[in-house]
């Protein structure tokens, strides 16, 4: 009887699987069929694009290591000199210069600021000897109009602390990393000077995240070296960061803020009159200073900015 009972139930179970197996067969031919019928009623067809554009060799600019970076004493992180990649404009751009500021978050630890020293933002002996200029610093009309033929540099990103740190700041904290980015800006706007920047018509600052700030922090810097009447303007992409408590309360953007400022010695880096009356680490929040800065700005932030979100919420 036990035997009896046990082969009925394999045949319901043999049963139940091949039933199972013909009726997913029977709904992958009607989904199929179904999707096949849209396809051909439909008034728009899916493209894929078989030939995705290839980057054109123009379009790629060599890095060239700033020239006035040794006598100047601006060094990245691990004592490699800082560099640029630079496409000299034409026609009725030559006289028109974009700077793009390169951004990557900064270090407030010397753990942190060593780890960073081993990468490409902390070392030009990682930077790609060549980048490929797009966006605004394209040299394709139709992707880029208003500033194709423009001189577009970029500047890589290698100090950690958005272009400002002091070498004072080495000696404080014994270390043998260089904390030079204040001089790596001074060391690259005087190379730029001398390549002819010195008589722009216009000129744009600009940069993204820590780039964005640093185009803030050194706006009026960049403004005051070029010509009285040039037309000057600074754009700052996603720079704007908040100092707003995270969801638990606590202060985590402005603590952060705090040991990069005195690790690298920001303060005197950093806008004077905000310096003068608050603590200097709330003077790397836009909102405390950028009231302070004379030259025309543009502030580019998404609603949502994903690394705020995540690192400062």
């Amino acid at each position: 009887m036990a035997i009896s009972t046990f082969s009925s139930l394999l045949r319901y179970r043999k049963w139940a699987k091949s039933n199972w197996l013909v009726a997913s067969l029977g709904l992958l031919l009607i989904v199929f069929s179904l999707s096949f019928f849209l396809d051909l009623t439909s008034d728009s067809v899916p493209f894929v694009d078989h030939n995705p554009p290839i980057t054109s060799p123009s379009d790629l600019v060599k890095l060239k290591l700033s020239s006035k970076a040794k006598e100047r004493g601006a060094f990245c992180l691990d004592g490699s000199l800082p560099g640029y990649h630079f496409s000299k404009g034409s026609g009725s751009g030559t006289k028109s210069w974009l700077i793009h500021l390169e951004g990557g978050s900064w270090c407030n630890t010397i753990a942190s600021c060593s780890a960073r020293a081993m990468t490409r933002l902390g070392s030009s002996n990682y930077f790609e000897h060549e980048v490929s200029f797009q966006g605004v610093l394209s040299s394709d009309p139709s992707q880029n109009p208003d500033f194709f033929n423009w001189n577009r540099v970029k500047v890589r990103y290698c100090d950690g602390a958005s272009f400002s740190g002091r070498p004072e700041a080495e000696f404080k904290n014994e270390t043998r990393l260089f904390f030079r980015g204040q001089l790596i800006w001074e060391a690259i706007i005087d190379e730029l000077l001398s390549m002819g920047m010195s008589n722009a018509k216009q000129g744009i600052l600009t940069g993204c995240s820590a780039g964005g700030l640093a185009s803030l922090i050194h706006c009026d810097y960049f403004r005051d070296h070029l010509p009285k009447d040039a037309f000057v303007k600074c754009v700052s992409d996603g720079g704007f960061f908040l100092n707003v408590p995270d969801v638990l309360g606590n202060p985590t953007m402005r603590s952060f803020y705090r040991d990069v400022v005195k690790l690298q010695g920001l303060d005197k880096s950093l806008d004077q009159k905000c310096v003068a009356r608050t603590e200097p680490s709330k003077c790397m929040f836009p909102q405390e200073f950028v009231n302070n800065i004379r030259t025309p700005l543009f502030l580019l932030n998404a609603a949502y900015d994903y690394w705020q979100v995540f690192a400062a919420l």
